[in-house]
């Protein structure tokens, strides 16, 4: 058996990225970017005011008080979007907005708290200001030229905000792998169905399907397939010609039906490795067909689940240029202890609630999906280990 980490570095290391493709900065939320992005203008463009106000010389205002305010004449108005055409003089001052062009001559914006309405051209100012106050000044957020994003950084939305506000409509982008989904077993049955004596309602491909999305890559259910050999292998051709990696669930271990495998192998597949040392879901495959990935996951819930998580997950990001590709952790601590009194890590299903409290879901055999149901996410105990109540923990989250 391998142990996680390297398990998870044979299959990063033999994953080429696929190309780049072009595509709207309104879609990139989620996507890698593939090329270095660098302001390509000034952000603010231009000096602007930060309230609504009136522009003024902070020198003429300087000595303003409640009780001792100072007339200004008021010689214009600039609304957002407009530009005022004259020099403020000493004296005046204009009606400014908040992102009001700072009419040139002016240092400075007064809240229109600070002002009182002192007849049809006159304003009172009732509070000082320092030069530059209330201003937002022009590249203060962004300079022009500056090195913004890296190629393989995940776009959040806060990065399309930025980019669309730089005037960017088009960026360069990992192309999204489209991954089969596939499930065998004869005891499987599609939900909605009767449910004869003996069977089970397939989940894997719908839970890993929703998973997919959240990794960049573009899910691709096929039927369910029977304990057959001719059958798997007639649908692993049919979803490596089609997508980009294939996710398979059952049919694994070690038992007479356990074939994919086999049907890979006979299909001219290369086996990487077999085997991780992890619970739940030690019956991992990992293997090539020329420059295609399989994926051979266990038949448990819960292993598919978690094994995904641990190991497509990074697959997947690697493969469209990210350069970090581990999912994200959050710091919580233990409300209870976790104990493993096994050979192998166990990634146990828990709840980290908003005051970063963490508790068991709920049962951790690999096959019960009510604590998978109540857990958003993963902690990882150590073989032969007890962590203790109060201990603070990495908690692994499959929701970004």
């Amino acid at each position: 058996m391998l142990e996680l980490e390297v398990a998870r570095e044979r299959i990063l290391t033999l994953i080429q990225p696929l190309p780049l493709e072009t595509i709207p900065v309104g879609t990139a939320t989620g996507r890698v970017l593939g090329e270095r992005i660098n302001g390509p203008l000034d952000l603010p463009v231009f000096d602007n005011s930060a309230m609504d106000g009136y522009a003024v010389r902070a020198s003429d205002v300087e000595a303003a008080r409640k009780d001792v305010p100072i007339p200004l004449q008021l010689c214009g108005q600039a609304a957002a979007g407009e530009v005022y055409p004259a020099t403020l003089q000493s004296g005046t001052c204009v009606r400014v907005f908040t992102g009001s062009v700072l009419p040139a001559g002016a240092d400075a914006v007064v809240m229109q708290e600070d002002t009182r309405v002192e007849g049809p051209n006159t304003i009172l100012i009732l509070e000082s200001v320092k030069p530059w106050e209330n201003v937002r000044l022009r590249g203060e957020d962004v300079k022009q030229g500056a090195e913004l994003l890296q190629p393989g950084e995940r776009l959040n939305a806060g990065a399309v905000g930025l980019l669309a506000a730089l005037g960017v409509k088009d960026i360069q982008a990992g192309r999204q792998p489209v991954i089969a989904l596939l499930a065998t077993g004869n005891e499987l049955e599609e939900p909605g169905q009767p449910l004869p004596k003996g069977k089970v309602y397939e989940s894997n491909r719908l839970a890993l399907a929703s998973l997919l999305p959240r990794s960049g890559a573009v899910p691709r259910i096929f039927p369910l397939l029977p304990d057959d050999l001719s059958a798997i292998r007639k649908a692993l051709q049919q979803a490596f010609a089609e997508c980009d990696g294939v996710v398979t669930t059952g049919g694994v271990s070690v038992g007479e039906f356990d074939l994919v495998k086999k049907a890979f192998e006979h299909l001219g597949g290369q086996m990487e490795f077999w085997k991780v040392a992890v619970k739940p879901g030690k019956p991992f495959v990992f293997g090539r067909w020329r420059e295609k990935l399989l994926f051979g996951l266990p038949g448990n819930p819960v292993s598919a689940f978690v094994t995904f998580l641990l190991l497509v997950r990074p697959a997947l990001l690697r493969w469209q240029g990210a350069t970090y590709v581990v999912g994200p952790t959050h710091p919580g601590i233990l409300v209870e202890a976790l104990a493993n009194r096994g050979d192998r890590r166990h990634f146990m299903r828990v709840h980290i609630d908003e005051q970063g409290n963490v508790r068991l879901a709920g049962a951790q055999a690999s096959h019960i999906l009510g604590s998978l149901a109540k857990a958003n996410g993963l902690v990882d105990v150590p073989p032969c280990r007890t962590l203790e109540a109060g201990t603070i923990v990495p908690v692994l989250r499959w929701d970004d």
